[in-house]
């Protein structure tokens, strides 16, 4: 009785299992990698009648985004090039944008995806611009608290 893709697939993972230990998630990668390795093979045999087997690729170990940013630069963790921010156009050319990008990687969404240096240097423009008070709702409230200052006097001095 031949076995399916499935069974072999679980078979092989499981003997990677205890050669090395693996995270579940690298559990679940190495199963969806060796079962459409052997579903490629099975439809090769399929069509040709006979199989030349490669070795497959090793999978990449998981990267630790947080070495990828310095104070000076950002590794983008696809084409490993550094740059002081990973633009949406370069991340495009990868075929991904900032929310993709971070979560192929586990970076959290508050984390900027310039350099520190990059990052800082923006938040003192930004402090010293505040461009909060240039606001329309900002200016309203201001405008808003003058009149209430103002209607207070007035009902201060006609009780005085």
């Amino acid at each position: 009785m031949p076995q399916t893709l499935l069974a072999m697939a679980k078979d092989l993972v499981l003997a990677e299992i205890q050669a090395h230990k693996l995270s579940p998630e690298e559990m679940h990668a190495a199963l969806q990698h060796i079962y459409s390795s052997l579903q490629a093979l099975k439809t090769k045999e399929d069509a040709d009648g006979s199989v030349t087997v490669a070795t497959p690729e090793t999978p990449p170990k998981p990267v630790d985004w947080r070495k990828s940013i310095t104070k000076h630069t950002v590794m983008c963790l696809e084409c490993w090039q550094a740059y002081k921010q990973l633009s949406v156009r370069h991340l495009k050319d990868h075929g991904l944008d900032g929310r993709s990008y971070r979560l192929k990687y586990g970076i959290p969404r508050t984390q900027p995806l310039s350099a520190k240096e990059t990052t800082l240097k923006r938040k003192e423009i930004v402090q010293r611009s505040r461009p909060w008070e240039k606001a329309p709702t900002f200016l309203k409230a201001q405008m808003k608290a003058q009149k209430a200052v103002v209607q207070r006097k007035r009902t201060v001095r006609k009780k005085a």
